[in-house]
């Protein structure tokens, strides 16, 4: 493991794509930083993180001959590791809000993005970026966010959160690389947020449905069961839970 860190950067998962660009790093090189200036969520979204208060991580992952058809399940794992860590530090009422948003009760404590690197149509690796909420109090404008410390009274140790955040994602990569993608997805949907409960959904097009979260395909779809009866996927630019 090679381990960067920097003060202040644009973008972590920004810093490890450039590198990619002229030569793949090391397997499972991190980098990290105190502070970004233009941290990145999906869909193009802000991650706001107060200096110094938080994990910005980024990761990168060697996953060539990894079939492309299957990455979603790199989404899986990494969520599911993060999930894993966070147990081992007594974070209550833990689920993964699709697609890959850490929540504990309601309130998201972390975020993940995954930019897979592909050449001629075929995947080298993943850089994997995720934004912890861990010592930060106060979050401007977002009252659904939260952090570790706020949930439990408790200030952390950053370094021992990310050991053991690094030892899980080791230890899921390997059930990946095993291809135990059904162990993996059972395990996935079970942490599934409002899964097997009523919810509203609104489409991109500003439609709102209710429906019932049935799980994900293996390509990561949403699955819902829909007023209809009917059990429809949806894609993440096609729908957004509203709770």
């Amino acid at each position: 493991m090679y381990i960067i860190k920097l003060d202040a950067i644009d973008s972590t998962n920004t810093y490890l794509k450039e590198v990619c660009a002229t030569k793949l790093p090391k397997d499972f090189t991190v980098v990290i930083a105190e502070s970004q200036t233009k941290g990145r969520g999906q869909m193009g979204t802000n991650w706001q993180a107060e200096h110094g208060k938080n994990l910005t991580v980024s990761v990168f992952k060697e996953l060539s001959g990894f079939e492309l058809n299957n990455q979603f399940y790199i989404s899986m794992v990494v969520s599911l590791a993060i999930s894993k860590a966070l147990k081992a530090f007594k974070i209550p009422k833990l689920s993964i809000k699709w697609p890959n948003d850490i929540l504990s009760e309601k309130l998201k404590i972390c975020g993940i993005l995954i930019e897979n690197i592909v050449k001629s149509s075929t995947l080298q690796g993943s850089v994997v970026g995720f934004g912890l909420n861990v010592n930060q109090k106060y979050f401007e404008d977002l009252p659904q966010a939260s952090s570790m410390s706020s949930l439990t009274g408790i200030i952390y140790n950053k370094d021992e959160v990310l050991s053991e955040i690094l030892k899980q994602l080791g230890t899921y990569f390997e059930l990946l690389e095993a291809e135990k993608f059904s162990e993996i997805k059972l395990e996935y949907e079970h942490l599934l947020f409002r899964k097997d409960r009523p919810s509203t959904f609104q489409t991109n097009d500003f439609i709102t449905f209710s429906g019932i979260i049935q799980g994900v395909t293996k390509k990561g779809k949403l699955k819902v069961w829909t007023e209809d009866e009917i059990i429809k996927t949806f894609d993440l630019k096609e729908v957004t839970l509203l709770y």
